[in-house]
């Protein structure tokens, strides 16, 4: 197989003495979630992305989420008290994250963010999520990914 990118989420990863597998897959432009899973043969609800999104005073935070669901981040806003959130555009999310989209990893990014992470992603054995670079995964305990990033666990998911 390849080599691994070493990426500054794979630096956190190992600092942090967290283990994981790294797998490459062919990266297809909006390709989402439904392409990485289906290029390794897994269910997409496993698949964790990574949302940027700011709030109406343009303050970044990093969303985790199943990728087979949405964010509702009318919910999202209510449960942090901002009056609005949106995604933030491609630029915008690499000048807080230092990832391209698609290949946003929630470890290792540019600015310090609050991360808020869809509860039920703790009930998995074990998670896909952006290695930093796209067409790059690693598996990893959900678990781990708690004691790296120390997220607010939300309720925020929809079907």
């Amino acid at each position: 197989m390849a080599d691994l990118p070493v990426t500054p989420a794979i630096r956190v990863l190992r600092a942090a003495k967290v283990p994981f597998e790294g797998h490459l897959y062919k990266y297809v432009e909006k390709g989402g979630t439904a392409q990485s899973a289906k290029e390794l043969g897994v269910e997409e609800h496993i698949v964790v992305k990574t949302i940027i999104v700011e709030d109406e005073n343009k303050k970044p935070m990093i969303v985790l989420m199943h990728g087979d669901r949405e964010i509702s981040l009318k919910n999202l806003a209510r449960f942090i008290g901002a009056k609005t959130l949106h995604p933030c555009d491609p630029n915008t999310a690499n000048k807080h994250t230092g990832y391209m989209v698609g290949g946003t990893s929630p470890f290792g990014t540019k600015k310090q963010m609050p991360v808020y992470a869809e509860e039920t992603i703790f009930e998995l054995s074990k998670i896909l999520i952006n290695g930093g670079k796209r067409g790059f995964l690693v598996i990893l305990d959900p678990k781990d990914m708690e004691r790296v990033l120390k997220p607010v666990k939300v309720n925020v998911g929809i079907e």
